[in-house]
């Protein structure tokens, strides 16, 4: 009796990953994204937003964002860079890019609406409101 009372939890133990699976499956596979040919003209624009952030556009002119494992502290400075695709030629989370001779790896690979905007975060001083003068 013993024996059968500890089969219950550990049958439901083993269950409820398997009833998991395909729900969890699915919604991983809706937040993939990729650009296929891209090594032959399937990116058609790129922008760096930071060192960690490069932004991605397609021939289809669809933006994507992708985070880098490390920092690439020339990447907002440089005027081109390589893109590394898996074999098959698709840009996804297992590829990387390559900037003046060092591998970044890709760490997720997302589709967006475009790259941010410009603000003011970088406004001169010339164009921030003046202070008035103290009496």
């Amino acid at each position: 009796m013993k024996m059968s009372a500890m089969l219950i939890p550990l049958g439901l133990l083993v269950a409820t990953p398997a009833m998991a699976g395909p729900a969890f499956a699915a919604s991983a596979r809706q937040s993939e994204a990729s650009i296929p040919f891209a090594d032959h003209g399937g990116v058609d624009d790129w922008r760096a937003g930071d060192s960690h952030t490069i932004y991605f556009r397609d021939n289809h002119r669809q933006w994507y964002r992708a985070e880098l494992m490390s920092p690439s502290y020339d990447l907002p400075y440089v005027e081109d860079i390589a893109i590394d695709t898996r074999p098959n030629g698709t840009l996804d989370k297992f590829g990387a890019i390559i900037v003046k001779g060092q591998r970044y790896q890709i760490a997720s690979f997302e589709r967006v609406d475009g790259p941010p905007k410009k603000g003011s975060k970088g406004s001169h001083r010339i164009d921030a409101p003046k202070a008035k003068p103290a009496k």
